[in-house]
């Protein structure tokens, strides 16, 4: 009489076992910029090392990674932090939520004429982010920089309009934010960041003249998914690689130096 119950029990481990490779067989598709590949290029050789297949999607744009995964065309996208995500379904509709923590960089200001903020003239040309979200940031910075006064408050959400005091009279020029390393050419000071300027290669990426903190969690780089997406396994398995493996960490510090910490710890 066992021996039906064994044969039963043995093919029972067998298609768990059968449904769980096939999860793992199914491809992962994670879009992300330019900034963020290197690092991520290690976890998707290291995730295929335990079985498990992702393809990493590289946008040149942060509005594509949000319309493709919305779309349904890829699973996941790691470029962007709260705020950003916050204001990109607000504004475009996106039914998407953050699923688990990456890092959080550095920004900073930069210059290639200046050495010190104090040298900046009256009327200096200052390049931030023309998004809502980053730009609020950059603000924030120049605030921090003693080079304008914004409204009590406004935090992130900071615009041109809430500028209260303006003493050298800067004039602020808004870009796209992958844009800014390649307009210190002809501007005074520019909101940097420092893994697009180390792509750049033009200019030191710890040369800033002054960095904003790291300890403002709200701009943690997030692992985004659809709101009705059901893990089945792969991504997180993917996320915790990318957490814990020290060759993704090794590339993390390699891409990023010092200007980083990982938001997960």
């Amino acid at each position: 009489m066992r021996k039906p119950i064994l044969k039963a029990l043995t093919l029972g481990l067998l298609l768990a076992a059968g449904l769980a490779h096939g999860a793992d067989t199914k491809t992962l598709k994670v879009g992300t910029t330019a900034a963020f590949a290197p690092p991520l290029e290690v976890a998707v050789e290291e995730a295929a090392k335990q079985g498990l297949k992702v393809e990493l999607v590289e946008f040149t744009d942060w509005n594509s990674p949000n319309l493709t995964l919305a779309a349904g065309d890829i699973d996941v996208n790691y470029f962007q932090h709260g705020p950003f995500l916050e204001n990109a379904r607000k504004e475009g509709g996106f039914p998407l939520q953050p699923f688990a923590p990456g890092v959080i960089n550095n920004v900073g200001l930069y210059s290639k004429k200046y050495q010190a903020i104090a040298d900046l003239p009256k009327g200096a040309r200052v390049a931030i982010a023309n998004d809502p979200i980053n730009g609020g940031r950059g603000l924030q910075l120049l605030q921090k920089a003693g080079l304008l006064k914004l409204k009590a408050g406004v935090g992130y959400r900071a615009t041109l309009e809430d500028i209260v005091e303006n003493p050298k009279h800067i004039e602020i020029i808004e870009l796209e934010a992958v844009q800014l390393v390649r307009a210190l050419d002809d501007v005074d000071l520019a909101q940097g960041y420092p893994h697009y300027i180390r792509l750049a290669g033009t200019l030191d990426p710890n040369g800033a003249l002054l960095f904003d903190g790291i300890e403002n969690k709200e701009y943690v780089i997030q692992f985004v998914t659809r709101a009705d997406y059901k893990d089945d396994g792969r991504l997180s398995k993917f996320v915790d690689i990318y957490q814990h493996s020290p060759q993704v960490r090794a590339a993390l510090d390699k891409a990023h130096g010092k200007l980083y910490q990982p938001g997960w710890e």
